[in-house]
C-alpha cells in the first residue's frame, strides 16, 4: 500500500508492508544466529582492549624516548652533519618550488595542497521506518521523503524506492582532485611524505578576485557554477569550489605563509620517520610554533584520548556480545509479558557487570607485564562488581 504527496520541492510517499507473526521456533531460530554474532563481537571486545594496552603504553615509553633524546635546532637554514640520524625538533614557514594550479578554472595559489571540489544538484531519498502489530501480524510503516542538495558524490537513484521523477545523472562531468606539491621544505629541510599528509587543515579558497574562465562557467560568491541559473538550479548542474592547505608564501588576499612545528628523524636535508626502541614511529607535525614541552604534551594527550576511546568501544563491543548471547533467555519467555519485562532488565544488568569486570580484567592482564602494581590494582576493581552483587544476596537461614 502506498500513499503519495508532494509538498513543494519537497516529496514523500508511504510504503505499508506486512508479514505474519514469527512462531516460537523461528523467533528462536534468530536468536541462535545473533548468539553466534555475539559471540564474535564478545571475543573482538578482549583482543581491542588487550591490544589497546599494549598500544598505549609503547605510545607513552616511544614519547618520553623522544622527549630525552631530541635535539631543537638553532637554524632552519643550515644543516648541521652533527645532528645527522638524531631525533630533532624545528619550527618554521612552509615553502614550495612553485605554486598549484588548475587550468580549467585559472585558479593557482602558492600551497601545498590544493583541492578542487565538485558538487552535483541530485535528488536524495530519506527514509523513516516504524514496525507495529496488528491484527497477528507485523506492519512496517516506511516514509520515504525527497530533497533535491548539492552532494559530491553520485547518488545513485536506482537504488531509491521511487526512481520515476528522482532520477540523477550516473556521473559527473568534472571530478574532484587534490593536487599535492612536490616539494615542500622548512627552510633548508624537505619534508617526508608522512609530515606532508599531515599538513591537512583544508580552507576555502575566495574566489572573489577571479573572473568566469568559461562561457558557460559563472561565479557566484566561492562557486564557480556550471548552470543556466545558479539562482535556481536544475538536477544535474555542477558547481565547484576550492580549499587550500598550507599556506606556502606570503599571498596578498591570503596573508602570510603558514607556520609549522616539526619534530623527526634529520637525514642529510631531509625529514623523515625517527624509529624508537620501543619499536614506535616518531614523526610529528603541528601547525604553529610550539617548544619541544607542549608538542610531547599534545602527543601524549592525543595518545590518552585515543586510548580512552578504544577502552569504550572495547567495553561496549562485550556489552553487546554478551546481551546478544544471552538474548535467547528472553526469547524463552517474550510470551509472558510480566516476566519479559523482568528478565530484560536482569540480563541488561548482568550484561552490564561482566562486561565492565571482563573488560578491567583485560585491562590489567594487558598491564601486567609494564605496571604489575596498577594491573593488581585493576584485577581487584573488577571483582568490586561481582562481590558487590553477593553482598546484596541474603544469607540462608540456619537450619
Amino acid at each position: 500500500f502506498q500513499q503519495f504527496s508532494d509538498t513543494g520541492s519537497r516529496k514523500e510517499h508511504v510504503k505499508i508492508t506486512s508479514k505474519p507473526k514469527p512462531g516460537f521456533l523461528e523467533r528462536l531460530s534468530e536468536t541462535s544466529g545473533g548468539m553466534l554474532i555475539g559471540l564474535g563481537t564478545f571475543l573482538l571486545a578482549f583482543y581491542l582492549l588487550f591490544t589497546n594496552e599494549g598500544r598505549a603504553l609503547r605510545t607513552a615509553k616511544s614519547l618520553d624516548e623522544g622527549l630525552s633524546l631530541v635535539v631543537s635546532l638553532d637554524s632552519i637554514h643550515s644543516i648541521s652533519q652533527q645532528n645527522e640520524g638524531r631525533l630533532v625538533h624545528l619550527a618554521g614557514d612552509l615553502s614550495t618550488s612553485k605554486p598549484l594550479f588548475d587550468p580549467s578554472y585559472g585558479v593557482s595559489i602558492q600551497a601545498v595542497k590544493l583541492k578542487r571540489n565538485v558538487e552535483m544538484y541530485q535528488w536524495v531519498e530519506y527514509e523513516d521506518s516504524k514496525e507495529y502489530e496488528e491484527n497477528g501480524e507485523i506492519k512496517k510503516e516506511t516514509r520515504y521523503s525527497y530533497n533535491t542538495e548539492w552532494k559530491s558524490k553520485v547518488v545513485n537513484s536506482r537504488n531509491f524506492d521511487r526512481e520515476i521523477g528522482h532520477k540523477n545523472p550516473s556521473a559527473m562531468a568534472v571530478e574532484s582532485f587534490t593536487a599535492v606539491s612536490p616539494n615542500v621544505q622548512v627552510g633548508s629541510f624537505v619534508l617526508s611524505k608522512g609530515l606532508v599528509d599531515k599538513i591537512d587543515d583544508f580552507k576555502q579558497l575566495s574566489l572573489s578576485h577571479l573572473e568566469d574562465p568559461h562561457a558557460d562557467v559563472t561565479r557566484g560568491g566561492d562557486y564557480f557554477y556550471h548552470s543556466d541559473n545558479p539562482r535556481r538550479p536544475e538536477v544535474g548542474d555542477l558547481r565547484v569550489s576550492f580549499f587550500y592547505a598550507g599556506l606556502s608564501g606570503d599571498d596578498p588576499h591570503l596573508g602570510f605563509a603558514d607556520k609549522v612545528t616539526v619534530v623527526a628523524r634529520q637525514r642529510g636535508d631531509q625529514l623523515i620517520p625517527y624509529h624508537t626502541k620501543s619499536g614506535d614511529v616518531l614523526e610529528i607535525l603541528y601547525p604553529g610554533d610550539l617548544s619541544v614541552e607542549e608538542v610531547f604534551q599534545r602527543e601524549h594527550q592525543s595518545n590518552t584520548m585515543k586510548t580512552w576511546a578504544l577502552r569504550a568501544a572495547g567495553w561496549l563491543s562485550m556489552f553487546v556480545g554478551i546481551s546478544l548471547m544471552t538474548r535467547i533467555f528472553y526469547t524463552l519467555v517474550d510470551w509472558l509479558p510480566v516476566v519479559r519485562d523482568l528478565v530484560n532488565v536482569g540480563l541488561k544488568v548482568f550484561a552490564l557487570c561482566v562486561a565492565s569486570s571482563l573488560s578491567l580484567l583485560t585491562i590489567s592482564v594487558g598491564w601486567l607485564f609494564y605496571r604489575p602494581l596498577w594491573a593488581l590494582l585493576l584485577a581487584l576493581l573488577a571483582a568490586l562488581p561481582i562481590l558487590l552483587a553477593r553482598a546484596r544476596v541474603p544469607p540462608k537461614k540456619q537450619q
